[in-house]
């Protein structure tokens, strides 16, 4: 749900959490970066190299190929709309040279796919943007969506056959690599036990009318009015689900009437994580404001932490593993195509 199906499928792989997670228990501990960024200080060993402020329209070539700042920047957003948390100016350079890195490795394996012929099925396409058009309410959304986000309808297909071609072709190339024995996911989880203590969570969901921090005070305002006439509807006794459905601006949950499943405490920002926990069962919130803008929070249920046994997630540590391997193998293939390919990094 960016300018590039592409870049998703490289957001997914690798790089940070969304806003929603899976309980702690099903969430084993993330990999580091592929490429080792970090994000210190210029001149300390190790450190990226720095993100100019304004990036050129091209900011690297793969193999001849283009890769255009709007890839970047319309990633770096949606991490940032997945996590609710804008990117630390500290760990700008980190972030923009792992996105970078990830979307040439991507222009590398499409690259690839189409030497092989490697083809996706028109069928599988049509289904695959079937599935991302089941997120929005109606045909008018979707495409207020692709509007927005600079995208054609024959440019999201063709970025979609892209991704399916790179996944068909991983499937072949990496998947007979990946072994994970069931010793193993029990060493795992015996050396993370830590890892699997469920912190208390909640369910909840919320109505956002957005409202960027850096916007000017008649911008906000305005936000905050229309967050106040929803209150009002919610208070007279329309359905919650109806409004965040109608109304909300957080494209991720507002197909499912505002849902953001369970989460624990701490990873949302500070005043929407405050004000969720400090609600009761059935309880709902004033107008809340972050940095996206101003949140009406409707809070389901309420989980005391645990410490979750193995049976419980084994399949789930088993995936990880498995994904893990996944990963390492797809990155070393990704370092063979850059071996062989030509790479301009013009940033």
């Amino acid at each position: 749900m960016k300018n590039s199906l592409a870049v998703m499928f490289l957001v997914a792989l690798c790089l940070v959490p969304g806003c929603k997670k899976k309980d702690a228990a099903a969430t084993p501990p993330a990999t580091a970066p592929a490429n080792g960024a970090t994000a210190s200080t210029p001149g300390v060993p190790g450190a990226p190299k720095p993100v100019p402020a304004q990036l050129p329209d091209v900011v690297a070539k793969v193999n001849g190929e283009d890769v255009l700042k709007g890839e970047v920047e319309m990633a770096v957003r949606t991490l940032e709309q997945r996590a609710q948390s804008t990117v630390p100016a500290e760990q700008r350079d980190g972030v923009y040279r792992q996105v970078l890195d990830r979307i040439i490795g991507f222009h590398l394996l499409a690259q690839e796919a189409r030497t092989r012929k490697v083809v996706a099925a028109p069928w599988d396409v049509d289904q695959q943007i079937g599935e991302l058009k089941k997120q929005f309410p109606t045909e008018d959304a979707f495409n207020k969506m692709l509007q927005a986000r600079g995208v054609t309808y024959e440019k999201l297909r063709k970025e979609t056959e892209d991704t399916l071609a790179v996944n068909k072709m991983l499937q072949a190339e990496v998947e007979p690599l990946v072994k994970v024995q069931d010793a193993d996911v029990q060493t795992f989880f015996e050396q993370n036990k830590a890892r699997f203590h469920q912190n208390e969570s909640v369910h909840a969901s919320h109505i956002l009318i957005r409202a960027d921090e850096n916007a000017d005070a008649a911008t906000k305002a305005k936000a905050k009015a229309e967050a106040d006439g929803i209150l009002k509807q919610l208070k007279a006794g329309a359905k919650f689900a109806d409004l965040a459905k109608k109304s909300s601006q957080d494209p991720g949950s507002a197909p499912n009437g505002g849902d953001l499943g369970f989460f624990p405490r701490g990873q949302m920002v500070a005043p929407f994580d405050q004000a969720a926990f400090a609600l009761k069962p059935g309880q709902m919130s004033g107008v809340v404001a972050t940095p996206f803008g101003y949140h009406i929070i409707l809070l389901h249920e309420t989980k005391p932490g645990r410490d979750v046994p193995f049976d419980e997630v084994k399949g789930q540590v088993k995936e990880y593993l498995q994904g893990q391997q996944r990963e390492e193998k797809s990155q070393a293939f990704v370092e063979q195509l850059k071996a062989k390919g030509k790479v301009q990094i013009l940033i």
